[in-house]
């Protein structure tokens, strides 16, 4: 072999080598198609995720030890983010429940079985045991989006878990808490390595940019978070968020409690949650649960007042920022849907960027990961995927499709969706009082409470005395309800106090059904002594006429032909109000009653079902 054959063979080892020594050292970054994140091998291997935790100075002291105080947090971040010096956006979620809550004890409900307006007898506050060791807060949205090129920040909120200060449940520090967070993760606060330590630590892999999710109430703290309007915060994803705690324990001026949770109170939800410090809880216990909370959440009136305000986020929406996914579903009996169309509607108003997802099942249910990776990718990864510019903003679940084949709306409610108002007629105690477009006669129908009745035995009776029925025609036509009904209910009382239940149910009532959709349309409850005003309230005169006019739960769902909408008028309701005892007499004035249904097509489409 020649000289120069040799040295052209070296010259070519020499760069197969080098080009393999590249490319064996090229690092690992974020790749993306359709607008999504999409999963990287290097980011993996858990087992060679980084994990570790640390305590982020708050401005805020509420457990009184003179000190501020500090959340515990954790991360989890790809190997890369040391090895390479790579800086990756985060998706931060935080949560009451990472340390534990207090299991099913006796007495821990408020007792439900009192005269309306009466005190309860006390109840038992049990004492949370924590649980978890460090560094390890949670485990939640890890396989989902690290892999993905993010990086994964819990941490527990105040007075839970290793956090310190007191539980307030909706107070000012749940806010400031992941605020805190966000500061420390953009570099506007410290983080120490210790809860009492001085070692500081940076988060020198952050981006600078956040993205917050959770459900239930992880799914409300992002919202908190937003409306400090904190910088870098740029997107939320709310799954079934409680936005405002009035309108969880209460309704229309009546004391309610969350369905499947019956005598639950803000003070209970405390007492659940109460994980932090044993040796703070007393003096948390004595400021917050049973000063703060006892003297402002009134469950005699359920009257709104400055305390249930202040726990209002609605309230606090002027400072928000954050582009916004919101998810929930229509039949969530617990965390009901207004919740979520409330902060859509304002954050809609306020032109922020906005979308919305809602499915036929409970609680929970977060949007497909799809969505929520684009919204991730635009905002987080700055990537122009157009999903701010898309022109459907609502992405509703069909009846019986699959939860990940939602189908797309211009808006929620349906654009196309009118009011139509319905009229009563007579026989609500039996099985022929109709809905009608006509105007109704002057007649007055009555109903005698009993709790003892569930509101599904009411709805399958051919007849009863403890309810009002009133149904449309049966349809020839599906028809399509998108948005809020609403009801006008002229009644009188035998009493000074009652409750006011309105179911709206498909029938017949089917014993088989599947879904709860097939049977329940929506729900709502009003107390008439706040016929006026939510923030007072007067007795009822036995056999004045009051009018009390309130909304019932969203919601968007197609009636099949064949079926009947009821109107369903009753007093109280097994599930979810007061139980007092049988005998409370209203009387409803047909003529001075009505249902408003938003119908998509309006009164042509109405017509078009029933004629």
């Amino acid at each position: 072999m020649t000289f120069k054959s040799n040295f052209l063979l070296i010259a070519a080892l020499s760069f197969t080598i080098l080009n393999c020594a590249q490319n064996t050292t090229e690092k690992a970054a974020p790749i993306f198609k359709d607008g999504e994140a999409q999963i990287i091998e290097a980011f993996s291997d858990s087992e060679q995720w980084l994990r570790h935790d640390l305590w982020v100075e708050t401005e805020f002291d509420t457990d009184g030890d003179g000190e501020l105080d500090r959340m515990h947090v954790s991360v989890t971040r790809p190997e890369q983010t040391e090895t390479e010096g790579l800086q990756l956006p985060v998706i931060y979620v935080t949560s009451p429940y990472f340390a534990g809550v207090a299991g099913d004890v006796p007495g821990i409900m408020w007792d439900v079985k009192r005269e309306l307006g009466g005190k309860s007898k006390e109840r038992t506050h049990p004492e949370v045991k924590r649980r978890g060791q460090r560094p390890i807060i949670s485990n939640s949205h890890l396989r989902k989006w690290v892999p993905r090129g993010y990086i994964v920040v819990h941490s527990s909120s105040p007075g839970t878990g290793l956090s310190d200060g007191a539980p307030t449940v909706g107070g000012p520090n749940e806010s400031l808490a992941p605020k805190a967070v966000v500061d420390w993760l953009c570099g506007r606060a410290k983080g120490y390595t210790e809860r009492n330590g001085n070692e500081e630590v940076k988060a020198y892999w952050s981006t600078g940019k956040v993205g917050m999710t959770g459900t239930s109430y992880n799914g409300t703290l992002p919202l908190a978070a937003a409306t400090t309007g904190v910088e870098g915060l740029k997107v939320i994803i709310p799954i079934a968020p409680n936005t405002s705690y009035y309108h969880y324990y209460r309704s229309n001026g009546l004391v309610r409690s969350p369905g499947g949770y019956l005598g639950e109170d803000i003070d209970v939800l405390y007492d659940f949650i109460h994980s932090g410090d044993e040796s703070k809880r007393a003096y948390n216990n004595k400021v917050v649960r049973d000063t703060e909370m006892m003297n402002g959440m009134d469950r005699q009136t359920g009257d709104y007042n400055d305390f249930w305000a202040g726990r209002d986020y609605l309230n606090q929406m002027d400072n928000m920022k954050a582009a916004l996914l919101m998810s929930h579903g229509f039949n969530d009996w617990n965390v009901m849907p207004e919740h979520s169309y409330r902060i859509y509607k304002a954050a809609k108003e306020k032109g922020l960027p906005h979308q919305i997802y809602y499915h036929q099942n409970g609680h929970g249910g977060p949007p497909p990961t799809s969505m929520m990776n684009k919204w991730f990718t635009k905002y987080l990864h700055g990537v122009d995927n157009g999903v701010d510019k898309e022109q459907n903003k609502a992405y509703i679940v069909r009846e019986y499709d699959d939860r990940q084949q939602p189908t797309a709306y211009l808006d929620y409610p349906n654009p196309e969706a009118k009011d139509i108002t319905l009229n009563l007629t007579s026989d609500g105690n039996g099985t022929s009082g109709g809905l009608t477009l006509n105007k109704s006669s002057k007649i007055k129908e009555t109903l005698t409470d009993d709790v003892s009745f569930s509101g599904k035995d009411l709805a399958k009776a051919e007849s009863s005395k403890h309810r009002l029925l009133y149904a449309t025609p049966k349809l020839k036509s599906d028809l399509h309800i998108s948005g809020v009904p609403k009801v006008s209910i002229t009644l009188s009382s035998n009493k000074p106090a009652a409750n006011l239940s309105v179911w709206l149910v498909a029938l017949p009532w089917d014993d088989t059904a599947e879904k709860i959709t097939d049977n329940i349309i929506t729900r709502g409850w009003a107390d008439p002594k706040n016929h006026e005003s939510l923030t007072d309230e007067e007795d009822l005169v036995p056999g004045r006429s009051y009018t009390v006019n309130f909304e019932l739960q969203p919601d968007d769902q197609i009636i099949k032909a064949n079926q009947q909408i009821g109107l369903m008028i009753f007093s109280s309701d097994q599930d979810f109000t007061i139980h007092p005892k049988p005998g409370t007499e209203l009387t409803i004035e047909l003529d001075k009653t009505t249902l408003t249904l938003p119908i998509v097509g309006g009164a042509e489409a109405y017509k078009k079902a029933t004629d």
